[in-house]
């Protein structure tokens, strides 16, 4: 049990760090490697608490859109990451998003490299 939470907690900072790294211009933060774990773990908590109540929440326009709307849902996720990493403020640790644009890029690169880490560390 305790495996499978530090390893979300690895591969949602790892999603984390690779998001950071493609939207640099966009997406600005400090702390380093803080960020990342901090940032990891509150990713895996709001999609263990949060996302499942958003999904039943907005079931109607995820079938209208075809499953699109999941998108606005991890771009949410994501806002609600930034705001709560300012939140709570550990050791220096801010980041600043230059615009609402760049929720939805960083969640769709976030869910892309999630899906990749996951592919490849299971099928080893």
């Amino acid at each position: 049990m305790l495996n499978k939470i530090i390893y979300g907690i690895v591969l949602n900072s790892l999603a984390l760090y690779l998001v950071t790294k493609f939207l640099p211009e966009q997406l600005a933060f400090t702390g380093g490697v803080k960020f990342y774990l901090l940032g990891g773990l509150i990713i895996g908590v709001l999609n263990t608490f949060v996302k499942p109540l958003m999904k039943i929440l907005s079931f109607p326009f995820v079938i209208m859109t075809a499953g699109l709307f999941i998108l606005v849902i991890n771009a949410i996720i994501f806002w609600l990451t930034v705001k709560l990493v300012n939140v709570i403020s550990i050791a220096d640790i801010t980041v600043t998003v230059s615009s609402a644009w760049t929720y939805l890029i960083g969640a769709i690169v976030f869910g892309l490299v999630n899906w990749v880490l996951h592919l490849i560390i299971h099928n080893k």
